[in-house]
């Protein structure tokens, strides 16, 4: 699929690096990125497929080379359903920010992936994705989950896990992305739990 080119004008886009509210559409695309890039010119974007699900990968360029990368991602493993995220990359993989676009989890509990300074943002951003396990820390791994709301934090966790690999097709770290197997797919609800 051939890229597309969005120019975003003369004033290079950076934004606070909290979660905020996203419009939703094109705007809401370009807010997104915005928030999880380091400043840039202009993006390139491609599908790239992973777990049989097309994610959006966006190339941030200045001077026509890469600065970093954004990916749109998803679960369909949240609590009340899918939940969307962008995702932003540096070129060595670190995790610029995290931003949740979509979800419909359980006010008070789920819905905290939204707030800023959430345990599972603070968990990831900064860090190497490639040089940590993303899954939750129930499950073995290095996600600080939300208190009472595992099975949100799993989708989160899968969300990240499934944008790093997009990431690493999108910055030709491997020609196609594997399957990402996360505890968010394998967890099962028993009756009575709340999240």
């Amino acid at each position: 699929e051939t890229p597309t080119t969005m120019p975003l004008g003369e004033e290079p886009a950076r934004l606070s690096w909290w979660n905020l509210a996203i419009p939703s559409g094109e705007s809401a695309v370009n807010t997104a990125l915005k928030q999880v890039l380091p400043e840039y010119e202009a993006t390139t974007s491609q599908t790239i497929e992973v777990n049989d699900m097309a994610v959006e990968a966006y190339t941030a360029t200045v001077a026509d080379k890469a600065v970093g990368y954004a990916i749109k991602s998803s679960s369909k493993n949240g609590f009340g359903g899918a939940i969307s995220l962008m995702v932003g990359f540096d070129t060595e993989g670190n995790i610029i920010n995290i931003n949740v676009l979509e979800q419909k989890e359980t006010p008070g509990l789920g819905t905290k992936m939204a707030d800023q300074g959430n345990a599972l943002h603070s968990s990831l951003v900064g860090k190497n994705a490639g040089k940590v396990n993303l899954t939750v820390k129930k499950d073995g791994g290095d996600v600080d989950a939300l208190t009472a709301a595992t099975i949100s934090s799993r989708a989160y966790a899968e969300a990240v896990a499934v944008a790093y690999e997009a990431f690493k097709v999108a910055c030709g770290w491997q020609s196609a992305a594997g399957d990402v197997a996360t505890g968010a797919s394998k967890q099962e609800q028993k009756g009575g739990q709340n999240e």
